[in-house]
C-alpha cells in the first residue's frame, strides 16, 4: 500500500489504523534521526565534541527540535526541569612503577574528587579463564544484579586488610558495578577503578558502566570517584607498588524533559509513552536512543489532529544515561492523584539496532522471572499482548526481554503504573539460532556501536526501525481509544474498519534457559 501524501498526513485526523499507518513511514522517522545527527555535529560540546548527552549543547538543541515541532503541531508542551551531573573529561594516570595516562570514563552514579594514592587490587584474577567476583563481598550484598543492595555485616569480605585512603582496583564480574563501588567506599577507598574482566574478547576494552545503586538500596549514593579501565590497563595498574592519580570533576546543570499533551474526552485517563532523548557522552546516540525518540516524535506529530477518547501524553526524557534521572524526577514530582490518572506507560529505548531482534518486555514472565524487587503492575501483560499480537498480525517473529526496570519505565512500575515496551538489543551477542530467525550476524552484538562514537545514522537498521515505528503508532492509537484491557476503563473502538488482532504467536524462546543478561545491557 502506498503512503499517503505528506500534506494530507500533516493536516488530517489520522484516526484510523489505515490512515495512521499509511502516514507512518520509515522515511519520516529517519528524517528525525538525520536531524539528531546534524544537531550533534552542529552543536559540539567543548569537552567531548559530537554528542547529545545530558548537560551538553547537543542535548539542549535536541530539546529545542522536539519541542518546536510539537508546539507547531498544536500540542501543549511543557519543559520539565531536571538537575543532571555533567562530568568533565576524567583522568586516570599511573604514577609508579611506570608512568602512563590511560583512557578512562566516569561510571554513572559516581561521586567526584581528585585523588592520588596507592592502588590496591581487590580479589582480582588475571590468570585465564579469569573468573572474577572482585569486590562483590563486603559491607553490602545483593540478591541479584539489579536488585536492592542491602547491608551484610556478617558476610565474607574481599576488602579485609584494605588500607583506608587507597584506590581500589576492582575487576568486572560476579555482581553489579554499584555493589562493587559501595563495598569499596565502605572499606575506606578514596576512589575506585573498575577494569574489564578479560575473560572473553568482548571484555577486553575500556569498561564504563552504570554504578547507580537501585531504588531501595541501603546506600543510594556513591561519594567517591568511580572510573573505568581496559583489562590491559587494569593489569598494569595491578603491579606491585602501583600508585595512581584519579580526577573526576562534575558540575550540576539543568536539563529538561519534554512533555507534550493532547487532551482527550477523558481527562482522567492518560495514555503515556516515552523515550529518552539523551545519548551517552561518547557519541550522538542515534540508535540509543535517537531511534525511540524519533519513532515516538513521528507518532505524536501524526496524531496531533486526533480527537481521542483518552488524553495522550508523550515524553522525551533527560538524563536516562545518568541513571534514569528525568523519568524518576518526573514521577516523583507527581501527586498520587496525578499518578492515578496515568492508565499506562509505554517505553521505547533502542528500537532500530543494526543486528536486531524484535523484543517485548516480558510482563507475563513467560521467559524471564522479574528480578527481585521489580514489580509488574497489573495490566502490564495487556500492553505486552497488543505488541505481540501486532507482530503476529504482521507475521514477524518476536522474543522476550526481561522486565527488569532498567530503563525509564522503572519509575512508573514502582509507582504501580502498568507498563511495557520494545527493545531490539544492545551489547548482547546474537546467537546462531537468532540469526536463523531474524537474520543479521551471529557472534556479534545486537548493537555493535552500543555506547560508542559510531552510534550514528549508519548504526540503525531501516527494517527494524520501520516495523517498530508501526508497532508504536498502532499501540498508541489503540490505547488512545480504549484502555479497558489494561485498567478496566471503558472506551471505544478505533474509528474505521474493525481490526481484529490475532492471539500472540508466542515468543521464539531463544533466551530460554539462558541468563537474563543475554538480552539485556550488561549491568555487571
Amino acid at each position: 500500500m502506498s503512503a499517503a501524501p505528506v500534506d494530507a498526513c500533516d493536516t488530517r485526523s489520522n484516526n484510523t489504523y489505515q490512515k495512521l499507518l499509511d502516514c507512518m513511514t520509515g522515511e519520516g522517522v529517519t528524517e528525525h534521526l538525520e536531524a539528531f545527527q546534524k544537531i550533534a555535529e552542529n552543536n559540539p560540546d567543548p569537552e567531548y565534541g559530537t554528542t547529545r548527552a545530558a548537560g551538553t549543547p547537543g542535548y539542549q538543541a535536541s530539546v529545542d527540535y522536539v519541542a518546536g515541532l510539537l508546539e507547531d503541531a498544536g500540542y501543549t508542551v511543557t519543559l520539565d526541569p531536571v538537575e543532571i551531573t555533567y562530568a568533565f573529561i576524567p583522568e586516570l594516570r599511573q604514577l609508579t612503577p611506570v608512568q602512563a595516562d590511560y583512557e578512562t570514563g566516569v561510571y554513572s552514579g559516581s561521586g567526584e574528587g581528585v585523588v592520588t594514592g596507592n592502588v590496591v587490587p581487590v580479589d582480582i584474577n588475571l590468570t585465564p579463564p579469569r573468573a572474577s567476583t572482585s569486590g562483590c563481598d563486603g559491607a553490602f550484598t545483593e540478591a541479584a544484579v539489579g536488585s536492592p543492595i542491602v547491608a551484610d555485616p556478617a558476610g565474607p569480605n574481599d576488602f579485609a586488610g584494605f588500607t583506608v585512603g587507597s584506590i581500589a582496583l576492582i575487576q568486572r564480574g560476579g555482581c553489579s558495578f554499584a555493589l562493587k563501588a559501595l563495598n569499596a567506599e565502605a572499606a575506606g577507598a578514596s576512589a575506585v577503578i573498575i577494569f574489564n574482566q578479560g575473560n572473553t574478547p568482548d571484555r577486553e576494552a575500556l569498561l564504563v558502566g552504570d554504578a547507580t545503586p537501585p531504588p531501595g538500596s541501603a546506600d543510594t549514593e556513591i561519594g567517591i570517584p568511580v572510573v573505568g579501565a581496559s583489562f590491559a590497563d587494569g593489569s598494569a595498574l595491578a603491579q606491585p607498588g602501583s600508585t595512581a592519580y584519579v580526577e573526576v570533576i562534575t558540575e550540576t546543570r539543568t536539563d529538561y524533559n519534554v512533555i507534550a499533551e493532547l487532551e482527550g474526552k477523558n481527562a482522567d485517563n492518560v495514555v503515556m509513552a516515552g523515550a529518552h532523548l539523551d545519548s551517552v557522552i561518547e557519541g550522538p546516540g542515534i540508535n540509543d536512543n535517537g531511534s525511540g525518540s524519533a519513532a515516538l516524535l513521528e507518532t505524536a506529530l501524526l496524531m496531533a489532529n486526533l480527537n481521542p477518547e483518552n488524553t495522550l501524553r508523550f515524553a522525551w526524557w533527560a538524563g536516562e544515561e545518568q541513571g534514569l534521572l528525568g523519568s524518576a524526577d518526573y514521577v516523583a514530582g507527581l501527586s498520587q492523584a496525578e499518578r492515578d490518572r496515568i492508565a499506562l506507560y509505554m517505553n521505547y529505548d533502542m528500537v532500530g539496532s543494526p543486528n536486531y531482534i524484535f523484543m517485548v518486555y516480558d510482563a507475563d514472565e513467560s521467559t524471564f522471572p522479574a528480578p527481585d524487587g521489580v514489580p509488574i503492575p497489573s495490566g502490564s501483560e495487556a500492553i505486552e499482548d497488543v505488541y505481540e499480537s501486532y507482530y503476529t498480525a504482521l507475521g514477524i517473529p518476536y522474543d522476550d526481554t526481561e522486565f527488569s526496570g532498567r530503563s525509564d519505565y522503572e519509575a512508573f512500575i514502582l509507582a504501580g503504573i502498568p507498563s511495557s515496551g520494545l527493545f531490539t538489543g544492545a551489547e548482547g551477542i546474537k546467537t546462531e539460532e537468532q540469526e536463523g530467525i531474524w537474520g543479521g550476524t551471529a557472534g556479534e552484538q545486537f548493537d555493535p556501536c552500543y555506547h560508542e562514537v559510531c552510534d550514528t545514522t549508519d548504526n540503525v537498521d531501516p527494517h527494524a526501525l520501520d516495523v517498530n515505528s508501526d508497532v508504536i503508532a498502532f499501540s498508541m492509537l489503540t490505547f488512545a481509544y480504549s484502555t479497558e484491557s489494561v485498567n478496566g476503563v471503558p472506551g471505544k473502538n478505533v474509528p474505521g474498519p474493525k481490526f481484529v488482532l490475532p492471539e500472540p504467536a508466542g515468543p521464539e524462546g531463544t533466551f530460554a534457559g539462558e541468563g537474563a543478561g543475554a538480552a539485556l545491557r550488561a549491568l555487571e
